[in-house]
Order: C-alpha cells, then structure tokens, then sequence
C-alpha cells in the first residue's frame, strides 16, 4: 500500500460562519463563534498526526466592510479567543503567529496578539498562523515599499531582486509556502488570501460550512492531497 503524502504546510479559508448561523437562526456572531471552536479542534488535530503549519484567513483587508456590529462582535471574539487559545496552545506546545496589518485594530487588542505570539514563540509544534487584516495584495505592496526603501538606502541593488527576495519581505518569510490550501462553504476562489505563496498550492474546495468541518474532513482533505501529482510546471 502506498504510503500516504503528508502536506508539510495547509492554508485554510474558512468560510461560511455567517450562512451557518442564518442557516440555523442563530445571530451571527454565535457563527463566528462555533467556527472558532471548529478551527481549534482541527488545529490540535493537525498538531496530533504531525502536520507542521496551518495557516488561516481570519479576518481580510475587506472585512471592514460589514456591518459595524458584526465587526465588534468579531474583535471581541477575537480577543478572548487569543486570551484563552493561548493558554491552550501553550500546554499543547502549538505556536501562534499572526500576519497583516494589525495597526488597524484596538490597542487592547494589538497587546493580545503580542502576548500571545510571544507566550507561544517557544513551542515546537504545529505553527497556527492567523491573518488578521491580511490581504495578499496589500501584503505585495508591503513588501514593495520595503524592497524599494531598501534600493533607495543603497542597501540592496535592483538588479539583485529576485523571488527571493520578494519571498523574504512577506509578513512571514519563514514559513513555507502552502502545499494545499482548503476553502469551505463551495465558493471557488482564493479571494487574497496567500497570493504570492500560493502559486503551486493544491487547491481544494469544500461544500461544507466551516463551523461543520471536522477532523475527519481534514484527514480526507490531506487524502485527496496525497493522490495528486505535483509537477510545479514541469512534465512527467
């Protein structure tokens, strides 16, 4: 029997916490809450068979277009989930880290994503990455005006730019790129999140809602990735 291809790194986008909580009459907030639950089962479930890094899209540069409600009630989840995930993730030996712009958020909560990264830095299992404010174009742009500081110090010659160079400018330079990334609820596109480092991600896409997926989903989803052949532009 063929032994079974582990992804080193999956990214997730979890979506449909809204149509679940419509779905079942609950407000909405109560359905960013149950996908909070959902994502920390799959993490310590990731974390158990040995999957290196889970990245997330959690809140994107256009979340900030929803109803001023439904974006307090999503901080102050937010901040209480880092508050109590940390403490978790801390005996559970998982590392936490965040990528995007979190200039954007509360004091309170800027503070909360530094504990936290800093309580968990040291651990030496599964890295959970949480984008937060995050946009792979906005991420891009970043990276740019850093690259081009750079040029315009003298510190980096721009015949020298290369994918490299772009790579290590990123908001996490030192994880690697996705092998598979997942999005739930049957939407087909990435819609940001990764953009740069998903060029030669597996895709696959989910009928399910988020708040629904389960481990055995994850395990499934790492199946599907193991039957697929990556040739990275080459031919075989």
């Amino acid at each position: 029997m063929e032994e079974r291809k582990m992804p080193k790194h999956i990214g997730i986008i979890m979506d449909g916490n809204r149509r679940w909580a419509k779905a079942k009459n609950l407000p909405i907030k109560l359905g960013h809450k149950e996908g909070a639950e959902t994502l920390k089962k799959v993490v310590r479930h990731g974390n158990k068979i040995g999957l290196e890094y889970i990245t997330v899209y959690a809140f994107s540069t256009e979340n900030w277009k929803r109803g001023e409600e439904e974006v307090n009630a999503l901080m102050f989840l937010l901040e209480n989930y880092l508050k109590d995930f940390a403490k978790e993730a801390d005996t559970e030996n998982i590392v936490i880290r965040v990528i995007g712009d979190i200039s954007k958020f509360t004091e309170n909560l800027q503070e909360r994503i530094k504990d936290t990264i800093d309580r968990t830095k040291n651990n030496t299992g599964i890295v959970l990455t949480i984008a937060l404010n995050y946009g792979g174009r906005d991420e891009l742009v970043n990276a740019i005006k850093n690259i081009s500081n750079e040029v315009k110090n003298g510190e980096l010659d721009p015949n020298e730019i290369t994918e490299k160079t772009v790579s290590e400018h990123l908001y996490d330079k030192d994880v690697p790129d996705p092998d598979l990334i997942i999005r739930t609820s049957g939407e087909l596109r990435l819609s940001g999140f990764l953009t740069w480092q998903s060029v030669y991600s597996e895709l696959l896409f989910i009928d399910k809602l988020w708040p629904d997926f389960t481990e055995e989903d994850l395990e499934n989803s790492i199946d599907v990735f193991s039957k697929r052949k990556r040739n990275f532009g080459g031919t075989k």
